[in-house]
């Protein structure tokens, strides 16, 4: 039988991208990884993601597979090895849930304080950023049962959807000098966020703080061009 063949189109800054790093990292899949020019569409990119024309794109055998969590499930779904979505229906559909909010809810408030013009737009996109993660911390709570991760023992689904962002969170905090996962306001998300960070299959795929803060300089300047 042939080996398989995996490969992964993205970005190593991208939090989407991220998501289905770790997903395969947990499964311990081999996988090539094309990286994406920032500015630019390969024409792989565009072939295989003709509807959205976005990362990431998994091709499993040549045959391709968009959208971030979508992978993420397929991923858990195709290869053996530690689950990432919880063994009973209900868990698992609180899973998608909360993987769901994150994107539909609680990042388009990151995007926004990321790219607010006034003091007044910022401070209004802090206050949905804050209000936002004050539910994810119950949502915590409920969801890890307590335990390290939301998945419980384990990173699962809504620890990837949101960790993703992680990286992204402490630039925000470093670029504009406030705390966002503040111990005090939110001690389980801010101890969640060190966890995840530190796990085997995160610590080596998450960008430096450093790393992230010159990219998001980089992304801004070419902006004003």
């Amino acid at each position: 039988m042939a080996p398989e063949a995996v490969k992964l189109l993205g970005s190593w800054a991208s939090p989407y991208v991220i998501r289905v790093r770790v997903a395969l990292k947990i499964k311990g899949v081999s996988y090539e990884f094309l990286e994406e020019k920032m500015g630019s569409k390969s024409d792989l990119l565009l072939k295989s993601n003709p509807v959205y024309k976005k990362i990431p794109v998994l091709l499993h055998n040549d045959r391709p597979i968009c959208e971030s969590l979508i992978i993420v499930q397929y991923v858990d779904d195709v290869w053996a090895g530690p689950s990432i979505l919880p063994a009973d229906p209900y868990d698992r559909a609180q899973a998608r849930f909360w993987a769901t909010y994150v994107d539909d809810k609680w990042f388009p408030s990151m995007r926004g304080l990321a790219f607010a013009q006034s003091e007044e737009a910022k401070r209004e996109a802090i206050k949905q950023v804050e209000e936002g993660l004050a539910v994810l911390e119950g949502a915590f709570h409920s969801c890890s049962k307590g335990k390290k991760f939301f998945g419980g023992d384990a990173v699962g689904l809504v620890d990837i959807a949101l960790g993703s962002n992680i990286g992204w969170v402490r630039v925000t905090e470093e670029l504009n000098a406030f705390k966002l996962l503040d111990e005090a306001k939110l001690p389980g998300l801010a101890k969640w966020a060190q966890d995840f960070c530190e796990d085997d299959a995160v610590r080596e795929i998450m960008p430096s703080t450093e790393k992230l803060s010159e990219f998001a300089k980089t992304v801004f300047a070419n902006m004003k061009k």
